[in-house]
């Protein structure tokens, strides 16, 4: 049987045809992916409802405390698509009020604050990187349909709709008197206390604010208020957002037994938490960590994201291929399974998910373009270097760097590398250092870089895993 599934996010509705499948084995299908790591029980009511034909309504919260989402935050949205894509309402809520506070959830030390100006502008970058990452999920499915063997099908019910939400709507005008006339019977402090947020901060030295022990009752009222207004079942959010989940969870409860009028209209809540992104040594990645890598052009350029990709180790390729990607489970088997026996020095699963995850997030063509740049600078054959498209083409990706017309090499290296004048004499005496289209080796400082420069540019080899494309201003 075959029906229209419509997309109703605007200006870029799109329609599929597709093909029926059991919608409560969705859970399950998405717990293989491991896109989704707890779920609140009783989890078999979720089931039912989902068996019975009903839809769900879903959110995902983000706080507004950098410019740029990064992937951490790509994994929970993945969900959320997911869910999407199978015909569930999701709404995806800027938290404009709560990023005010500061969430304690994973943090060892207070947020910094963040002025007003700086977080206006925030949101308004993540509220734009947000319907963009729909936008090019739309667009790349329909790329993906037409490409695969194994076309992407999914069940319809209903018309499903995507809303993106701030909190300082409802947020923003509450009065403190009010609220804890409302809401303070129904907020218990033992619970509080308990979750791991707040406990580990107040058994340390770096204690914990008030500010950010009151921040979980902030996000438990969003979840109230978007389960009574906007018929919201589950909240979706990274495993360190279990305990502000459940106290939501635990809030809604409590304000719905004491209700005597319109019971039946209640919406049992839910929690589903996804995975923490992790390497396979456990290095855990975020900005509190250090090692975000952002999703925004400006800050990341897609040759970025590409490149991040194709640096994956074999034992994290299977789990990034269902975690960022729209492929089928039998297609990620094929192509993992190819991988190796190819050989993974060839590195063909790594470059096959480096493009997925690039055309998924910058868009059409942006995969391919910059697996072009990727092979430019890699390569063994640097013919190509000389062509001014291929200049043409470095700066469209934004990889190419300025840096001064009176820097040395020495100076150049240390800006690149980050390293100590000693380091960077160092690699050059090596003789690691390759400079221009034809990478000619220097165990030399440089001051006249004329000889090497192509198309005003600058190309820059240091051993076998670093190029750099510099101009000189």
């Amino acid at each position: 049987m075959l029906q229209k599934l419509c997309f109703s996010i605007k200006p870029f509705n799109r329609c599929f045809t597709t093909t029926i499948i059991k919608q409560y084995l969705l859970i399950d299908q998405l717990k293989n992916r491991g896109l989704i790591s707890q779920v609140s029980q009783p989890e078999n009511i979720l089931y039912e409802k989902l068996k019975s034909g009903k839809s769900l309504k879903l959110y995902l919260g983000v706080d507004p405390t950098a410019k740029s989402l990064h992937l951490g935050n790509v994994i929970p949205l993945m969900l959320l698509l997911q869910f999407y894509l199978h015909g569930h309402d999701v709404v995806a809520l800027v938290g404009g009020a709560t990023g005010k506070v500061g969430d304690p959830s994973g943090k060892k030390t207070a947020r910094k604050m963040i002025v007003n100006e700086q977080r206006e502008i925030n949101i308004k970058a993540i509220e734009f990187q947000l319907k963009r990452f729909f936008q090019n999920a739309i667009k790349y499915l329909e790329s993906l349909n037409k490409r695969t063997k194994y076309p992407l099908t999914f069940q319809k019910t209903i018309t499903s709709k995507y809303k993106l939400l701030n909190n300082i709507d409802w947020l923003g005008d509450v009065k403190l008197l009010d609220f804890l006339a409302a809401y303070g019977s129904h907020i218990r402090i033992q619970p509080m206390l308990s979750r791991d947020s707040v406990s580990a901060r107040l058994n340390s030295n770096e204690g914990l604010g008030f500010n950010e022990f009151t921040y979980q009752i902030l996000q438990a009222y969003d979840f109230l208020h978007l389960n009574t207004v906007h018929k919201i079942d589950v909240q979706i959010g990274g495993n360190d957002q279990w305990g502000n989940i459940t106290a939501g969870i635990d809030l809604i409860s409590r304000i719905q037994k004491n209700q005597t009028e319109n019971i039946t209209n209640n919406i049992q809540p839910f929690a589903i938490t996804v995975p923490l992104l992790t390497t396979s040594t456990g290095e855990k990645f975020g900005k509190s960590a250090g090692n975000a890598i952002f999703i925004d052009p400006e800050m990341n350029s897609a040759f970025d994201i590409y490149q991040y990709f194709v640096n994956t180790t074999d034992d994290d390729l299977l789990k990034y291929f269902k975690l960022f990607t729209l492929l089928s489970e039998q297609e990620i088997k094929e192509v993992v399974e190819n991988h190796f026996s190819e050989g993974p020095k060839k590195r063909f699963g790594q470059k096959r998910l480096a493009w997925e995850v690039t055309e998924l997030l910058y868009g059409t063509n942006t995969g391919t373009e910059s697996e072009k740049v990727s092979e430019l600078l890699f390569s063994d054959n640097t013919e190509k270097l000389t062509v001014k498209d291929t200049a043409d083409l470095f700066i469209k990706m934004r990889i190419v760097q300025d840096v001064s017309c009176t820097d040395t090499l020495v100076n150049i290296l240390c800006k690149l590398l980050s390293c100590s004048r000693n380091e960077a004499i160092r690699k050059i005496r090596q003789g690691g250092i390759y400079l221009g289209p034809q990478r000619e080796r220097t165990t030399a400082d440089i001051t006249d870089f004329s000889p090497f420069i192509s198309n005003d540019l600058l190309y820059i080899k240091i051993g076998k895993q670093k190029s750099f494309v510099l101009k000189f201003v």
